[in-house]
């Protein structure tokens, strides 16, 4: 039975008072997670507090604890590190410090804290939980507050987030800072690879990560490189010989640059150090190859926070307010944090033990244990990265003597080439003989099929577009041809990489198999548009690129904005009648407004948007901004909304329309999309290997049922194969979207932000959980 819808309208925050901090290392995104904070705090009628400067700030008391207003964060989504500042603290750590900043938070009413810090910070956080009570004691006997106060604020309140670029705590999937911690990685490794390529050179790149290896390893992962150490999996004895004989394979290969990373606390299986000169000078005196040691640095921490930081903090931030209003006395200290794509909360002392025990397994050289501890999607990146950039001789791989074919179909995607490497490279592990097609269908019809090797995909992760070509041609017009294609090159799979015409084609291949017998073979589609539009996955690759741009560009308007005031931009986003682009565009870029096909709306409202937008221009942010999807409505169009704010805004604001097209499509992949790509290209071809395996009966393929065409999607907390037939129900083909999509859950979120009166479901909300600890050999079905 469905769960009854829940609105957060019944929580009311009228008399509680709300304080945030940031400690610890700052990380890109805490401001998004402030911001949030602070407006869903106002929007529930309670007070916010800033606490500037973290825990010292709360010992300090004064000036370093004051009440803000809506205006207080305005402009904050964009900017790097901690608006409110961030310090170690001694004083905090000793009984008597905590007494003062315990008496602090009263003289302000504060019993709600929203901590953003990693592991130490919320311990920190847990034990002034634990000794509040004991505090008010002691503050009533020495006269400084009343017995009615330490009544009056008898409990309080903890939930956290975790922000760190590291991703080292245990019980969320990703950490705020991490994926532009990434981004930053991609840029100078991208950068790098020109110049080495020049050159011929071997560059050794030092990454953050003191006790955790995920931004090498993820990094590793997304540029493909040679070599990556980290503290979770130090290298096998005699590592030394291995590697350099790696290196001299690729160089041999006509390979011209060599990629090696390591993070900041990589060691041995002795616990000794690996740092990035001990490698420099290995690769020098045993190979004599020019070699050049970058070291990142505090460049990690740096820039603009990416999209997916930003929602990621905004979701957090809201999250934690609505934890506060429904924690009671009973009710555990709790971090919310991310599991696939929904938020959840987690007892924040399970979290911090479970991160401990991580710890202690390195110290105990259980190296196998602290990656299991680290979590499913961690295992999954190490053993993908084993996978692709270690190519096995021929003596040691199966022989299979079945030909897999890649194709893409439909408009080019970030991350589609990283996804045929990746497949390709799978596939040749398996024992397949891997087949790509130019052109998608059209192509495969004219017979552009050839065999691919390993090195064939070398360098193709970090790069934009698609090198295979890729068409919006459905097969329907060509069966006759392809499956003279199939035959003619022995063809057992497909694997087809693409958007919403990847999904419309194996349908029709499917449904053809009663004329076609060619077609009774296993086909997977990995789903692979910026529009994020194909049914049966929450997320497709390249819509995280095609967001980063749409970001990119909404801070550079904004900016425009701010400088000549009393401005408003109307912006205009790809993405057909799916309104994810616009939605999601608009909850990163701090917009005022954003125009979807799936929320129908009219003259009325388009009318209280600009009579919004004339009451913004009075306050201290006199500039706006509004996104609009490209088929939102075929009379209210974005000449017509720019015509009408013109009209309507006379006097009081001016207009500018931007139209974003086709850059929406182009550049370099970005982590998320690199990392997400490869990972679910190699599960696709691991499930191809199965299907094939199972469907080989008297000497021939033959899979004619619906569970041997699937789609490989991300739905909600883990990635499943769903059969592509099962899947029309759930279609709007006519305007070519899912029937229902998870993020307009996340719309609401957007207009709260921006100051707009909503109704926001929290039916997924409230439920506490509990650490799930991975057992030995655990199956890797769902990991991410």
């Amino acid at each position: 039975m469905a769960q009854p819808q829940k609105f957060f309208e019944n929580l009311s925050g009228a008399g509680k008072a709300i304080g945030v901090l940031t400690s610890g290392g700052d990380a890109q995104g805490m401001n998004a997670a402030v911001r949030a904070v602070v407006r869903m705090g106002i929007y529930v009628e309670a007070k916010v507090y800033f606490v500037y400067e973290g825990y010292q700030g709360m010992v300090d008391g004064g000036d370093n604890i004051i009440e803000v207003s809506w205006e207080s964060v305005s402009s904050i989504l964009q900017v790097g590190g901690t608006v409110i500042g961030s310090a170690r603290c001694k004083s905090f750590r000793s009984r008597d410090g905590r007494l003062q900043a315990a008496y602090n938070l009263i003289q302000r009413g504060i019993t709600n804290l929203c901590v953003i810090g990693g592991d130490g910070s919320l311990t920190g956080a847990n034990l002034f939980r634990e000794e509040w009570s004991g505090y008010l004691e002691e503050l009533v006997q020495n006269g400084k507050i009343e017995a009615a106060a330490a009544q009056k604020y008898s409990h309080l309140n903890i939930v956290g987030m975790v922000g760190s670029i590291d991703n080292d705590f245990c019980g969320t999937d990703m950490t705020i800072g991490t994926d532009s911690a990434l981004h930053r990685i991609i840029e100078v490794v991208d950068a790098i690879m020109t110049t080495a390529q020049s050159h011929q050179r071997t560059f050794v790149l030092e990454v953050m990560g003191r006790h955790c290896g995920y931004l090498a390893l993820v990094s590793a992962l997304a540029c493909g490189a040679d070599w990556v150490f980290i503290p979770e999996s130090p290298p096998e004895e005699g590592w030394e010989d291995i590697m350099c004989g790696k290196l001299s394979e690729n160089r041999a290969r006509r390979k011209r640059l060599n990629i090696i990373i390591v993070s900041e606390g990589a060691i041995d299986s002795h616990n000794k150090p690996i740092t990035s000169e001990i490698i420099k000078d290995l690769v020098v005196k045993r190979l004599g190859f020019d070699t050049r040691v970058t070291i990142l640095g505090h460049v990690q921490r740096g820039g603009t926070p990416s999209a997916f930081d930003r929602i990621l903090a905004s979701r957090m931030g809201v999250e934690c307010v609505l934890a506060l209003l429904e924690a009671t006395p009973e009710t555990p200290a709790c971090v919310v944090s991310l599991c696939g794509n929904q938020a959840v909360r987690l007892p924040l002392m399970e979290c911090v033990q479970m991160t401990q025990e991580v710890q202690k397994a390195m110290d105990e050289q259980r190296f196998e244990d602290a990656v299991r501890l680290r979590g499913r999607s961690f295992e999954n990146n190490l053993n993908t990265y084993k996978l692709l950039s270690h190519k096995k001789n021929v003596s040691e791989l199966p022989k299979s003597n079945f030909n897999v074919a890649v194709l893409n179909v439909g408009a080019p995607a970030a991350g589609m080439n990283g996804a045929v490497r990746s497949a390709v490279r799978v596939g040749i592990t398996e024992g397949h003989k891997m087949f790509a097609v130019n052109d998608g269908f059209e192509g495969f019809a004219k017979g552009q099929i050839k065999e691919i090797k390993w090195g064939d995909v070398g360098g193709w992760t970090g790069q934009g577009g698609s090198l295979l070509g890729t068409k919006r041609t459905l097969p329907a017009k060509y069966f006759d041809q392809i499956a003279d294609q199939i035959r003619a090159h022995s063809i057992n799979a497909l694997l087809v990489i693409g958007g919403f015409e990847a999904f419309e084609s194996m349908q029709q291949l499917a449904e053809a198999r009663g004329t076609y017998e060619e077609f009774c073979i296993p086909m997977c589609i990995v789903p692979a548009t910026i529009s994020n539009n194909v049914p049966g996955t929450d997320l497709s690759l390249g819509a995280d690129t095609a967001l980063n741009a749409i970001m990119e560009t909404c801070d550079r308007i904004k900016q425009s904005a701010s400088g000549t005031k009393r401005r408003v931009f109307i912006i205009e986003t790809m993405g057909g009648y799916c309104g994810y682009l616009a939605n999601m565009g608009g909850l990163a870029a701090g917009a005022d407004a954003a125009y979807i096909f799936e929320e129908q709306f009219d003259i009325r409202e388009l009318q209280a948007n600009v009579e919004h937008l004339t009451e913004k221009m009075k306050t201290s942010i006199q500039r706006g901004l509004v996104l609009r999807n490209e088929n939102c409505n075929e009379n209210y169009t974005t000449d017509f909304i720019y015509q009408l704010y013109s009209e309507e805004g006379k006097g009081v604001f001016d207009c500018r329309k931007n139209v974003l097209g086709h850059m929406q499509q182009g550049g370099a992949p970005s982590p998320f999309d690199r990392n997400f790509g490869t990972k679910i290209s190699a599960k696709a071809v691991q499930w191809i290997s199965r299907k094939l395996k199972e469907t080989y009966k008297k000497g021939r393929i033959f899979a004619n049922t619906e569970d041997s065409v699937c789609l490989l999607g991300m739905r909600r907390r883990a990635l499943l194969f769903q059969p592509v037939m099962q899947l029309r129900d759930e279609t709007d083909f006519k305007h070519r979207i899912p029937k229902e999509q998870w993020w307009l859950k996340l719309r609401p979120l957007m207009k709260i932000l921006a100051k707009y009166k909503t109704s926001y479901d929290i039916s997924d909300a409230g439920q506490l959980e509990h650490v799930h600890v991975p057992r030995p050999k655990e199956s890797e079905a769902g990991a991410i």
